[in-house]
């Protein structure tokens, strides 16, 4: 909707108007609800789920296992004072000494990947890579939060259900 069409319907007594400007790939990106049959393309932004654990270069060890669950798919996304992701942490990555600043032993540069997604491919490259989550940044590499594999295969799993339901159908 248009800024004008916005403003259009407040004067005819809507009290909440907005103007939403990404388009229906970014309203289906922030998990927005959609109607009709589809066929809908799932995105990653469907799954996301806020990063459990967020750190920064001069955190310490310590503080980040404190935070972190322990477990091999457990990360804390390193991030500077902006919220732009940097670098991530892995549970295994975690040094013994608790003192050392996360910005000497965190991944730089980690994968990432944008909200819009195509979840289907996402899920199917990170079973083929063995990665059970993944870090989601927007365009200007801000943390939005993480995909976890098992929910992406979840909604797959459970849109395809819907699909072959709709298919016999007819």
């Amino acid at each position: 909707m248009s800024p004008r069409a916005a403003w259009r319907l407040e004067e005819l007594g809507f009290e909440r108007a907005y103007d939403f400007a990404g388009g229906k790939t970014a309203w289906i990106e922030r998990g927005l609800p959609t109607e009709g049959t589809g066929p809908f393309l799932l995105v990653a932004g469907q799954v996301l789920r806020p990063a459990t654990a967020t750190c920064r270069p001069e955190t310490r060890a310590g503080e980040v296992r404190a935070e972190l669950e322990p477990g091999p798919d457990s990360i804390c996304a390193v991030t500077n004072d902006h919220s732009i992701v940097v670098g991530r942490v892995r549970w295994k990555d975690l040094p013994e000494d608790d003192d050392v600043r996360v910005g000497g032993f965190m991944q730089l540069g980690p994968a990432t990947v944008r909200p819009r997604e195509e979840l289907r491919d996402l899920v199917e490259r990170m079973r083929a890579a063995g990665v059970k989550a993944i870090l989601v940044t927007s365009e200007e590499g801000r943390l939005l939060g993480v995909v976890n594999r098992d929910d992406g295969e979840r909604l797959v799993k459970e849109r395809e259900g819907h699909s072959r339901a709709a298919e016999s159908v007819t």
